[in-house]
């Protein structure tokens, strides 16, 4: 070989070194730019596991407060008020006199009607003595039996007058009973509408009013209106929990006792009642207060995030991520309300990885990656 073909061997072989240390690290970043660019085609999910929901739930509603049980005391007599002997915020007990009624024009008829009685009882016993003694000659054939017959019919229509008139001493009797009025149970006098001398209507002329108003407050009901999506966790025998704002940090214990049994169409609630006592008269009836029921469910679904949710068309969705890392959306049964979590039905077994907080976007078969976080059960 000469020494112009020596150099031409060197040129070439100095030309392609420079190319190969040139053009390898540009060859090696371009290589890294795909890779990247395939990483970051795929977007980075936070997944959760669902957690067994919680079976109990705190349902917190308004309440109103009631008397357990409340009557307006009325008059059964008409007259004018001799004397009452309760006010407002006594405290009485059944049985306990609250007012007298003087009815004059009731104890002259009563007079009267004792009077009558006493006449017709005269004039049956006179009839009873005479009907017998026909009775005796009818057997001697000393009178017609048609004679006898007519004393018999006498005495039984004088026994029908003694009858009348002693029914109507009864009932006299009993409407002047009504001239003095008793409590019917235990409890506080809420309202008076009486001073002594007034004209007291027992609803002959209209009607009646009240004399008083009586309410039981040692024992409580509490009116709270459930909504319909929580009504089959309400029970009698739920506890019950009660605050007020005017007591701070204390709280007042119940159960429900009953429940209406029917959805009130109008607001769909169901009327939920709940029973308290209250020995010391610390609550008044008619106030509001904020009601806590521990609703418990005998079998709980699974808990998610709420910004887990996916709301299609199709129904609510939730995006699941497979062992290969590509997007499944399930359709899912919506349960109880937690605020920031929700429970699941169904549509879930458990073990899924959850896409929280999905795009809009997001569609089934899409490889994502994933970024793990802790799930919380409700």
């Amino acid at each position: 070989m000469n020494r112009s073909q020596k150099l031409v061997s060197t040129t070439v072989i100095v030309v392609c070194a420079a190319l190969a240390i040139g053009g390898l690290p540009r060859l090696a970043a371009r290589d890294k730019v795909a890779k990247q660019t395939a990483a970051l085609s795929k977007p980075t999910v936070s997944v959760v596991v669902p957690a067994r929901a919680s079976a109990q739930q705190m349902l917190m509603l308004p309440g109103d407060i009631q008397a357990y049980q409340r009557a307006g005391i009325y008059a059964r007599t008409s007259g004018y008020l001799k004397s009452w002997s309760a006010d407002i915020g006594t405290h009485v007990k059944s049985g306990q006199l609250l007012a007298e009624i003087e009815a004059p024009e009731v104890d002259a008829q009563l007079d009267q009607a004792r009077s009558d009685a006493t006449m017709a009882s005269a004039n049956y016993q006179i009839a009873k003595v005479t009907a017998e003694r026909w009775q005796d000659m009818l057997q001697k054939n000393a009178v017609s039996k048609q004679s006898a017959e007519e004393n018999v019919s006498l005495m039984q229509a004088k026994q029908a007058t003694l009858a009348a008139a002693l029914a109507n001493v009864k009932r006299l009797e009993q409407l002047q009973s009504y001239e003095k009025v008793y409590a019917p149970f235990d409890g506080v006098i809420t309202l008076r509408n009486v001073d002594v001398g007034a004209l007291i209507d027992a609803g002959n002329s209209g009607p009646p009013a009240a004399l008083f108003e009586l309410a039981e407050t040692d024992r409580l009901r509490i009116f709270v209106d459930v909504p319909q999506d929580d009504a089959p966790y309400i029970a009698p025998g739920t506890k019950a929990e009660l605050a007020l704002s005017q007591y701070p940090g204390r709280t007042f214990q119940g159960t429900v006792a009953r429940t209406s049994g029917a959805i009130d169409p109008r607001n769909r609630t169901l009327r939920v009642e709940v029973d308290m006592d209250n020995p010391d008269g610390t609550l008044l009836p008619g106030a509001f207060a904020k009601v806590s029921l521990t609703l418990t469910d005998a079998n709980p679904g699974f808990s998610l995030p709420a910004n887990a949710l996916l709301f299609r068309p199709q129904g609510v969705q939730v995006a699941v991520v497979d062992a290969s890392g590509v997007v499944r959306l399930r359709t899912v049964t919506l349960g109880r309300d937690f605020g920031t979590r929700v429970e699941i039905r169904s549509g879930l077994d458990g073990g899924e990885e959850v896409i929280v907080n999905p795009s809009d976007a997001i569609s089934a078969g899409q490889a994502v990656r994933i970024q793990h976080q802790s799930a919380t059960s409700a």
